[in-house]
């Protein structure tokens, strides 16, 4: 995982906000590390109801570091964190510049499911604004 050990039974707010932290260093090995190798990625656009949904590792994977190369500034700042049982929430401030040159700035939150310690299904969600020139 990352330098961070934590608890492998059950995932805690802790864990989320680890798992916040890699994305803010664009670490994919690190977030892999906390994904179940099934696992499910809901982004926030897409032409389905649900935006656009990965499936397993590779293509997880492969969605998270098109982020990272869309918006090489992308930071998911002010976090907060909540775990009840089986299911988490993450509020953030999703910020960054677009390769095209326009930028975002946009409240969001992720909706978790976990599985044996790991995160199963990540959806995320994003206040939908004008794009804003860089």
């Amino acid at each position: 995982m990352t330098e961070t050990t934590l608890d492998a039974s059950r995932v805690t707010a802790d864990t989320l906000a680890a798992f916040s932290d890699a994305f803010n260093r664009h670490d994919a090995d690190a977030l892999m590390g906390w994904m179940t190798e099934d696992c499910v990625f809901e982004a926030a656009a897409g032409p389905e109801v649900y935006g656009t949904r990965f499936v397993g590792r590779a293509a997880v994977r492969a969605a998270f570091e098109a982020v990272f190369q869309s918006f090489p500034d992308a930071h998911w700042g002010h976090g907060r964190h909540y775990v009840i049982g089986e299911r988490g929430v993450s509020e953030w401030v999703f910020t960054g510049t677009h390769i095209e040159g326009w930028r975002i700035e946009a409240e969001g939150c992720d909706l978790f499911e976990f599985r044996d310690g790991l995160i199963a299904v990540k959806r995320a969600f994003r206040k939908e604004r004008p794009k804003q020139p860089a």
